[in-house]
């Protein structure tokens, strides 16, 4: 939203972009801005608590989660009313491309796409369409379809947008949880209490994290 690689990069090369407060250049705060979270599950619920911190107006689609004031019925609803959307949803033949060119069509000029779910969920030509034309002002994206992205691709050169290499999950702490939560599993399948383990990995959304570990 602030252009921060981009900005970066002229400072390191010497430039000082005055130029960047004219208000047709300026970049967006989260506060006041309306981000559409497509999924909420653990890690989608846990996303909206951190951006209510920075006063964001939270907006959610997911028909298969419990709903609240949040939550939208449809998914064209939260796209049109959404200048950031953030992708939490499982890939499933149901969601393959939900964020495909008619999606990206019905998103506000210049709104924000971000991908740490599943890089399924994404066709990623629509999507450098989209940036290269100024439908999306910027994008990040942690996944991809396939991975990793294979040389040449054009999402490699696409404007505004941040890649990082599939590391959302790669911290200290998250391997700390995993530890912790796998000993604990562990335990109580020995007090035999096999539901136990299951709805304590579940609850906290890392069942895939402790299986690969």
């Amino acid at each position: 939203m602030r252009r921060i690689p981009s900005v970066d990069a002229t400072v390191r090369g010497g430039e000082w972009r005055s130029d960047l407060y004219a208000l047709s250049a300026a970049g967006h705060e989260l506060a006041g801005t309306t981000v559409g979270l497509i999924g909420y599950g653990a890690i989608g619920a846990r996303v909206a608590r951190i951006l209510r911190a920075f006063d964001a107006s939270v907006v959610v689609y997911d028909p298969y989660a419990t709903a609240d004031a949040s939550f939208v019925s449809t998914l064209d609803e939260l796209l049109s009313r959404s200048f950031v959307v953030s992708l939490h949803a499982r890939l499933t033949p149901e969601t393959r491309h939900l964020i495909d060119a008619a999606a990206v069509a019905r998103m506000p000029h210049g709104a924000v796409l971000v991908n740490t779910a599943r890089g399924g969920l994404v066709d990623y030509d629509a999507v450098v369409d989209a940036l290269e034309s100024g439908q999306l002002g910027a994008a990040a994206f942690d996944v991809y379809d396939p991975e990793p992205i294979p040389p040449g691709a054009r999402l490699l050169s696409a404007p505004n947008v941040v890649l990082t290499p599939h590391l959302a999950g790669a911290t200290v702490q998250t391997a700390e949880r995993a530890a912790s939560l796998a000993a604990a599993a562990v335990a109580a399948y020995r007090a035999g209490a096999p539901s136990q383990v299951s709805s304590t990995l579940r609850d906290q959304g890392v069942l895939q994290v402790v299986i690969a570990t």
